[in-house]
């Protein structure tokens, strides 16, 4: 991967009262050197974890957006994929995902979906197909276990997979056409980790972690930003995961006594700290 990636287009929701998605991205990536722009998918009132939200749907400026940018000639050096709300915004970012990649741009896809052996509300198969669109021209995927095993069509009913299950999804995400894969949230013989494979150095790879029970809306995105970025900054995949997972363990750990943790972790404060490696 180039050091000198500056132009980073973030494709994600934005909420109004939150520190997740867009909210945390822009500034993570912002004050690690990037110059960040963005492509909202959705305004969302609120993080949803409270049970009551509204959420604008912005497929129509998405698609109005992409012409515009088509016409003015922006490129990008990288795009990352976040939150996608529906089947038609889905095959629309594959489309420009898919016309960016044969450009030379790097893509980075978070195939939000669903989690805890579901997809979310509102996600269809027909979403999952078009997500594999995205996820086949992929520097890297980083789905969850649930999204793995759906983007693989290998859907169980277990939380716990052995290794050579671990490397059959993974190897499943790779002959779609993803290069580097990362799957997070998944147990492997036992132990919660982050199972990977680095397209560059040919290796699978294993990174365990302690499970926190303690959940802040935001998380995931403060990961992807993290590993994202320093990937783009030239460090290995593996170097660039574990800082990540380390970074967002911390970062719960010193605030795990907030009384409102749907609002997620108040990043600003740690900003030096999360973009220092």
């Amino acid at each position: 991967m180039k050091k000198e990636t500056e132009h980073v287009l973030l494709i994600n929701d934005i909420a109004g009262y939150g520190k997740i998605s867009l909210g945390v991205m822009i500034p993570i990536m912002s004050h690690m050197g990037f110059n960040i722009y963005n492509l909202p998918t959705a305004v969302v009132s609120n993080t949803l974890d409270y049970g009551l939200f509204d959420i604008l749907d912005t497929t129509d400026y998405m698609r109005n957006t992409l012409k515009v940018w088509k016409e003015l000639g922006f490129s990008f050096d990288a795009i990352c994929t976040g939150l996608i709300i529906s089947e038609e915004q889905v095959k629309l970012v594959a489309e420009y995902c898919r016309e960016q990649r044969k450009k030379g741009v790097h893509i980075f896809v978070d195939p939000i979906m669903g989690d805890d052996g579901k997809l979310y509300n509102g996600v269809s198969e027909n979403t999952v197909v078009y997500m594999r669109q995205i996820c086949s021209v992929a520097d890297i995927v980083m789905p969850n276990y649930t999204e793995a095993v759906f983007l693989a069509d290998m859907y169980q009913d277990r939380d716990e997979v052995t290794r050579d299950e671990a490397k059959k999804i993974v190897d499943a995400l790779r002959n779609m056409g993803s290069k580097s894969v990362i799957v997070t949230s998944i147990v492997v013989d036992g132990q919660s980790c982050v199972f990977g494979y680095d397209y560059y150095k040919g290796d699978y790879f294993t990174i365990p972690f302690d499970y926190v029970p303690v959940h802040f809306s935001g998380t995931g995105d403060i990961f992807s930003a993290l590993l994202i970025g320093g990937v783009l900054k030239g460090k290995e995949l593996q170097e660039s995961t574990k800082f990540a997972m380390d970074m967002v363990r911390t970062l719960i750990l010193k605030n795990a006594e907030n009384v409102d943790k749907y609002k997620g972790i108040p990043i600003e404060k740690y900003l030096e700290e999360m973009t220092n490696f």
